[in-house]
């Protein structure tokens, strides 16, 4: 098969891709492989605003399992201007999103979690818990994080921005949907204003014993704190 002109020969090889991506797919349906496909959708890029930014997670999803044959999709909005998922208007998809699946399916569904600011710092642990209590107030069965300093910079990744998550889901568990936008609108506005200049924080290896691997006094203060700020929005913790 040959293309005569540029744009055909554009087309040919957009083909390829295509066709190379569905035989690795088969290839992992013949291997008995757990499939899982990733997309992440930008606010304020190409598909637009918080609406037409929504209809492209949810199509994502739909063509996740039906032409991917995907067992469950990675989810993970991203801010076009900051480059997180943890902004207002990337968990706004996120949240409507997943509503809208979780209500008409029995699809498994994910999201990722790439905050701004740094491990040790207040600012990442609340950029995560409101992801968490975003993703745990739509219906999602999984949590993929998390990916400190927008998941870009070496040594940036520790264990506490995991638990927060673990520990904002649990806390927010069973609550009403009214409840849960009522935490996030003030919790989200605690951080948003930072995100010029966040908090400066620490690599893994300044915030953990890099041999016993346990957060640091100082990153369990840090963490205590964070609590306290949540608890002081409404969250009830029971570790």
């Amino acid at each position: 098969m040959r293309a005569s002109d540029p744009h055909e020969m554009s087309l040919l090889n957009e083909l390829k891709v295509d066709l190379g991506g569905l035989q690795m797919i088969a290839g992992w349906i013949m291997n008995g492989d757990i499939i899982m496909i990733e997309q992440m959708p930008t606010f304020g890029g190409y598909a637009g605003g918080l609406e037409e930014t929504t209809i492209v997670d949810v199509s994502s999803h739909l063509i996740a399992f039906t032409i991917c044959n995907a067992d469950f999709h990675l989810d993970g909005p991203v801010h076009v201007r900051w480059g997180i998922t943890t902004a207002r208007e990337p968990l706004t998809v996120a949240g409507h999103c997943n509503m809208a699946i979780d209500a008409n399916t029995h699809l498994l569904t994910s999201n990722q979690y790439y905050p701004l600011a740094q491990p040790c710092t207040e600012m990442c642990l609340l950029e995560t818990a409101a992801q968490a209590i975003t993703d745990t107030g739509s219906g999602r069965e999984l949590m993929s994080g998390s990916a400190a300093a927008k998941g870009v910079a070496l040594d940036y990744t520790t264990g506490m921005e995991a638990r927060i998550m673990g520990e904002a889901a649990k806390a927010v568990a069973g609550m009403k949907v009214e409840t849960v936008n009522e935490i996030l609108d003030k919790l989200i506005s605690l951080y948003e204003g930072n995100y010029r200049n966040p908090p400066q924080g620490k690599t893994f290896q300044q915030c953990y014993d890099v041999v016993k691997v346990t957060p640091t006094p100082e990153y369990v203060e840090v963490y205590g704190k964070a609590v306290e700020t949540l608890e002081g929005l409404g969250l009830k913790f029971t570790f």
